[in-house]
């Protein structure tokens, strides 16, 4: 099963490298697109090294073939997992922007989407992101997390990464029901 694994500019970003071997372990297919916020956090080489596949990290990362990477990568994905999930990508997906490769596999792909949300809480708790996530779960995206404790910027609350191992089991828990 093919996994586009998303990973987003949250200084959560280390714990994808976990998801990614969690996820190749469990037998999947993983190929991971970096936003260009993301790539700040955590290294394409450390992704490639775990999925044992190309990262992609720019719309017009052409690897092979005639066929854009982005419209192939969103043709075999079996499921489109989003950890973390900012808020700026929450927004982005509900209204349909497709400003990078991420976006664009998400608009193109007809893959269930999984999100998993890191951020501020105030952030997660804002109307906007919460109109966002309304309107992506409306559309059947399925989300986990975010959870509550200390938070990266200091405050507590609501908006920490949920723990990978679940983010890793709700993912191929909806791998097995298709």
């Amino acid at each position: 099963m093919t996994i586009i694994l998303g990973i987003t500019a949250s200084i959560a970003a280390y714990k994808a490298a976990d998801l990614a071997s969690q996820l190749r372990k469990a037998g999947c297919d993983v190929h991971v697109v970096l936003t260009h916020g993301a790539a700040k956090f955590i290294t394409p080489l450390t992704l490639q090294t775990l999925s044992r596949n190309p990262v992609t990290t720019d719309i017009f990362d052409e690897k092979a073939g005639w066929q854009p990477g982005h419209i192939d990568l969103a043709d075999r994905a079996d499921l489109l997992l989003v950890a973390p999930a900012t808020a700026d990508i929450l927004a982005k997906l509900a209204h349909g922007f497709a400003d990078e490769a991420l976006t664009a596999i998400a608009l193109a792909t007809k893959a269930p989407l999984l999100v998993a949300p890191a951020m501020n809480g105030k952030m997660w708790l804002h109307p906007a992101t919460q109109n966002n996530v309304t309107v992506l779960r409306g559309r059947g995206v399925e989300f986990i997390g975010p959870e509550e404790g200390m938070l990266a910027c200091g405050y507590e609350g609501i908006g920490r990464l949920w723990p990978v191992d679940e983010i890793a089991d709700k993912a191929l828990a909806m791998l097995k029901a298709r």
